[in-house]
């Protein structure tokens, strides 16, 4: 039995991502660290805009390049849980503002 025509979930919150809903690819490994022509899982795009509110891409690539370790980020999984009963097309600025500047 298939379920031809679903939307696919996305695999960072597990809602579903209809086609008239934001959303992205998102580079397990970021481009800039090796990751071109690398691994891509589609996301909501409020999914993907917190990953990248987060994380610096050398974070990323370091240490968060699944979908296992993106979810066990303390602060992703806070946004997991709160965006879990928000309908699929809701979007919303990034609820924790973005990381820190790093100094150079």
């Amino acid at each position: 039995m298939s379920d031809h025509g679903a939307p696919p979930n996305c695999p960072l919150c597990g809602r579903p991502i209809p086609p008239d809903v934001a959303q992205s690819l998102h580079h397990l490994v970021p481009r800039l660290k090796g990751g071109k022509g690398g691994p891509v899982v589609r996301l909501h795009q409020i999914c993907h805009n917190e990953i990248h509110a987060t994380l610096t891409e050398a974070d990323l690539a370091r240490d968060y390049n699944t979908i296992a370790a993106l979810q066990s980020h303390p602060r992703l999984a806070r946004f997991i849980r709160w965006v879990a009963g928000r309908p699929p097309g809701f979007r919303s600025k990034t609820p924790g503002g973005r990381r820190p500047a790093r100094r150079r």
